[in-house]
């Protein structure tokens, strides 16, 4: 695998037969990724007024997130991705309405984490079944390697764009409206990618039974999962201290548009990175991306208007999709290819655990000590997490085979 590509590439990907309807329709699901978990956090807040116990609840979302994504993944990698999605979807729905309901009704915060759990658990996971989708239809080389870097660079672009859409609609007269736009988004986009030909007519290979953590067993996954969430933490930390700079300086709404300035960075760094890609070696790429990142991070604590963070956030911005170009090209090195669904599904929740731990404790910091407190303690935990991936850099290496070989492998 080149783990690079160039742009006739990419245009290549984008029009191979069967990919294109999926490819649209993924963008509509895949959209609300960060989407709702944010949303939840600024309509709890406004609903409640504390930042302390928004944070909780959607902590709670993002880790029922992570734990629906894995289970997803693994049935579809078993049954293909139709089935798995519609239901999902419709429990989603369900779950996502009792939210509203219950807090407008103002229930109690305990009942808000059980529902946030729901809701994230029966998020459909397009992300995960659109990646196995591209290394369906495209060859291995070039192609594919646009093709999932095109998925990275979409995904990470929604997770940023997610939450500052959150932000801008959060200024309308109902708070509950980002979360009920994400939802709708989100059912769509899901219901439109699960009915098209390419996706409800396959059916997966039967695969080998790996035991209770599938591909993680290996130990190159284990690794990949840690960068992940190292880079999920350092995202919460942002998530919750930028808009909360923005609300302290009188222009809440402008929160929604500071974390957009990510993505504009993030996308044209991005595409650049995908070109030239560094470090060359996959297993250094991994803890000095997530370094640099955290050390860009502290950058944010030193802007004292919102005009300078705007400035310091695009230089931030710069390293988010290299991580994620990085993130979803080494499944192929470190993951058994006919458990890949799963697999992303892995990354996936070991990202969401990160914002999950990154909002939780940035929610306390903003309330208790400060913003700029936040973003210190956000970069010295992603320095930590690049140390242990550092350290773990030896079992990203040789490609793997098959989930049977998972016990065997799983001393590392």
């Amino acid at each position: 695998m080149s783990q690079s590509a160039g742009l006739a590439d990419y245009r290549a990907a984008l029009t191979t037969p069967g990919a294109r309807g999926p490819a649209l329709a993924s963008l509509l699901g895949r959209l609300p990724v960060a989407m709702v978990g944010f949303s939840m956090l600024l309509y709890i807040r406004e609903s409640t007024g504390s930042y302390a116990t928004a944070s909780l609840v959607s902590a709670g979302t993002l880790i029922g997130l992570a734990i629906g994504s894995v289970g997803q993944g693994r049935i579809m990698d078993r049954i293909g991705a139709a089935i798995p999605l519609l239901v999902t979807t419709a429990l989603f729905g369900v779950f996502v309405g009792l939210t509203l309901i219950a807090t407008e009704s103002g229930a109690p915060t305990a009942l808000l984490i059980v529902l946030g759990v729901a809701v994230g658990m029966t998020e459909p996971v397009v992300a995960s079944a659109s990646r196995t989708m591209w290394t369906r239809v495209t060859p291995v080389g070039p192609v594919r390697d646009a093709a999932l870097a095109y998925e990275a660079i979409s995904m990470e672009v929604f997770f940023i764009l997610g939450p500052a859409i959150s932000g801008l609609l959060i200024a309308l007269p109902w708070a509950g409206t980002g979360l009920a736009t994400a939802a709708v988004c989100m059912i769509v986009g899901s219901v439109w990618f699960a009915l098209t030909p390419t996706i409800r007519r396959h059916r997966p290979e039967p695969v080998a039974h790996a035991g209770l953590l599938g591909p993680l067993a290996f130990p190159g996954m284990r690794t990949l999962a840690i960068a992940a969430m190292g880079f999920g933490v350092l995202l919460g930390f942002i998530e919750v201290a930028v808009p909360a700079a923005a609300t302290a300086a009188g222009n809440t709404p402008a929160g929604g548009l500071l974390l957009g300035l990510l993505s504009i960075s993030s996308v044209l760094f991005g595409v650049v990175y995908g070109v030239r890609p560094w470090p060359k070696a996959m297993n250094l790429r991994l803890s000095a991306l997530l370094a640099v990142f955290a050390v860009l991070v502290a950058v944010l604590a030193i802007p004292t208007t919102l005009v300078w963070l705007a400035v310091a956030l695009l230089l931030v911005g710069t390293m988010v999709t290299p991580q994620a170009t990085t993130h979803s090209a080494a499944i192929d090195l470190v993951a058994p290819p006919n458990a890949a669904t799963e697999a992303f599904g892995w990354i996936i929740t070991a990202v969401t655990l990160g914002l999950a731990l990154g909002q939780l404790v940035s929610g306390q910091l903003v309330e208790h000590v400060g913003i700029w407190s936040s973003y210190l303690v956000a970069t010295a935990a992603g320095l930590v997490f690049a140390g242990i991936v550092y350290a773990r850099r030896a079992t990203v290496g040789e490609r793997v085979a098959s989930p049977a070989q998972a016990p065997a492998m799983a001393c590392g």
